[in-house]
């Protein structure tokens, strides 16, 4: 083989690396940084089959995405001459290539300059071991100048391909002048052939470790490649008895190694074979995945999330037969662009649908907005509740709005609930003082003694509840403290003799009063209504159990059901009577205020 002959060629294209290196699986960024750091990191002579390898894979992928593009410009009534397509990833990609075929070519330039030297530097070297043949300087002499022209033809540099055969066959030809001219100087001759032929031996030594299976057969094949030159180049020959022998064993070795590295490359095409076979079933499992019927994002969300993961896995799946890769890349990107054209069809039908829901997310955000200063807690919180419970059940928007949408109406929502948070925060305190306040009052009121002036106690306990009302209001949860206040309250009513209706009605009196100095105008209006339906459902609540007593026929009051019944029919009464009296001290309240109202008006009239 030519590399044989000339163990100083240009370079080494890096075959098995860039053969091993699975570039499929990498983007258009990644392949990108890969070439720029070839470039940056290592020698310009050893990576062309790696760049080239790289560049067809970017190609590749970037022609898919430009078709990918086109395709769905023209489903959308784009005309061809109208169709361009621009990616960052191309110019950046571009650039580096352009580096690196500019360095590539200086390198040639360079190269080809210095084999042109080296050129003449061996043809030089050439004619001076000529002219040694026929020297009348003592051996000795002559010899050692043999030796130093060895040397720097070892030395001299590589020359072309083109020039190397028929240059080395011209210097081994002369060495071999050069010997046979020597051989009156048999000593000389014995020492430079038992040196090389040690050297040799070294040699056949080494590549008989390179047959180890510790061995990796690439690295072995390019060691053999630099054992070749170095026996060549830089290694005499030896005695001609040892000549055959040695060079049959060390060519033995050397197609040993090949055979090595051929096992290796044979056990790799099994593998990418079984890759082969990978990726022509995950191709069929993204067509089945075009086929399946789905009818709503989520659907699609997953089929397209199983797509992907094919994506990678056949990206990843590792290299294949060089015949089989287009063919496999093709059937691949047509399944993968048959997938992705129903799944854009689908999306494009609801384009519509999305821009009614925008619509409507967006009418939420002015809502949420227009109330997020609000302090009408209870009805604004309501509110806010409501139009978040919509905004989840409003369906997908626009990609290019859903993220700033959401700010926006999160952050109009963020800023009443946090207003609100304070302002539960502030009642809890203003609560918990009110119920501080109440439990000393309650704790001074179960220490209270009645007097002997019933007019006056009575006044002081209506006292008693106006300083307690006064006090304020809280939650239910800590209501029980006002039930406590009753007790006491309704138990001193019961030593002034006061009987339950009296009692009740006390209370009551107490209640309008707040009744009158509420802010909300329909608080009397409301009361009216609430102590009606009271009143029709004691008379309903009478009525049925008088009926119930009737089926009896015979009242014995010793039954005990009767006697329950009874005092059922008794109770209702008696809480019938009370309403009827709340009733009446209503609408004598109603009539009050509606004088007042008159006569507030007549005065306006005068003046």
């Amino acid at each position: 083989m030519l590399e044989e002959k000339n163990m100083s060629s240009l370079e080494d294209n890096g075959l098995d690396e860039a053969s091993l290196i699975n570039y499929e699986a990498m983007s258009l960024t990644e392949l990108t940084n890969e070439l720029k750091r070839i470039v940056q990191n290592d020698k310009i002579q050893n990576i062309k089959r790696q760049a080239e390898a790289i560049r067809d894979e970017f190609y590749k992928k970037y022609n898919s995405l430009v078709e990918e593009a086109k395709e769905e410009f023209l489903a959308e009534g784009g005309l061809p001459y109208e169709f361009k397509y621009e990616n960052a990833n191309y110019k950046a990609f571009h650039s580096v290539w352009s580096s690196y075929r500019d360095k590539r070519n200086q390198y040639y330039k360079e190269i080809e300059k210095s084999h042109k030297e080296n050129l003449e530097k061996r043809k030089e070297i050439i004619e001076e071991l000529k002219n040694l043949i026929n020297a009348e300087e003592h051996i000795g002499s002559t010899f050692k100048q043999f030796q130093q022209l060895q040397d720097r033809w070892r030395k001299a540099g590589a020359v072309s391909n083109s020039d190397y055969e028929d240059l080395w066959n011209t210097y081994h030809h002369h060495v071999e002048n050069f010997y046979d001219y020597i051989q009156l100087s048999k000593d000389l001759r014995d020492i430079d052939f038992k040196r090389n032929l040690e050297e040799k031996q070294k040699i056949i030594q080494r590549a008989e470790k390179l047959l180890k299976d510790n061995v990796d057969a690439l690295v072995a094949s390019r060691e053999l490649q630099v054992l070749h030159r170095i026996w060549k180049e830089e290694i005499g020959p030896v005695e001609k008895e040892y000549r055959e022998v040695i060079w049959q064993q060390f060519s033995e070795l050397s197609h040993q190694i090949h055979d090595k590295r051929q096992h290796y490359l044979k056990n790799l095409d099994k593998i990418f074979e079984e890759n082969a076979v990978k990726k022509q079933t995950i191709i069929k499992n993204i067509q089945a995945l075009s086929e399946k019927e789905a009818s709503s994002h989520n659907a699609w969300n997953q089929l397209s999330k199983e797509a992907e993961a094919l994506r990678l896995s056949f990206l990843n799946a590792g290299k294949v037969p060089l015949k089989q890769a287009d063919e496999l890349w093709k059937a691949f990107n047509t399944a993968m662009r048959s997938f992705n054209k129903k799944k854009n069809h689908f999306y494009k039908s609801i384009k519509k649908e999305q821009q009614e829901n925008l619509t409507k997310k967006l009418a939420l955000i002015e809502i949420a907005r227009a109330n997020q200063e609000s302090t009408e807690w209870e009805t604004t919180t309501e509110l806010m509740k409501k139009i978040q419970k919509e905004w989840k059940e409003i369906g997908s928007v626009p990609l290019r709005d859903t993220e700033k949408i959401w700010k926006e109406f999160k952050k109009a929502c963020d800023t009443y609930f946090a207003r609100y948070s304070e302002s539960l925060k502030h009642h809890k305190n203003k609560e918990n003082d009110i119920f501080e306040q109440k439990r000393a009052f309650l704790g001074e009121l179960k220490k209270y003694e009645l007097g002997s002036d019933r007019e006056k106690e009575i006044e002081t306990l209506q006292n008693f509840v106006n300083q307690w009302n006064d006090l304020g209001k809280f939650s239910s949860s800590k209501k029980s403290i006002d039930l406590k206040f009753q007790k006491i309250i309704d138990a001193l009513y019961k030593k002034l003799n006061f009987d339950k209706q009296e009692i009740e009605i006390i209370k009551y009196n107490n209640k309008l009063e707040r009744l009158i100095g509420d802010e909300n105008e329909n608080s009397l209006n409301n009361e009216v209504v609430f102590v009606k339906r009271r009143i029709e459902e004691s008379k309903a609540e009478v009525l049925q159990l008088e009926n119930n007593l009737a089926f009896f026929g015979k009242i014995d009051e010793k039954n005990p059901i009767i006697r329950d019944v009874i005092k059922k029919i008794n109770n209702q009464k008696e809480a019938l009577a009370t309403w009827e009296h709340k009733l009446r001290e209503l609408k004598n309240l109603q009539k009050a205020q509606l004088l007042e109202i008159s006569s507030e008006e007549n005065i306006e009239e005068r003046e």
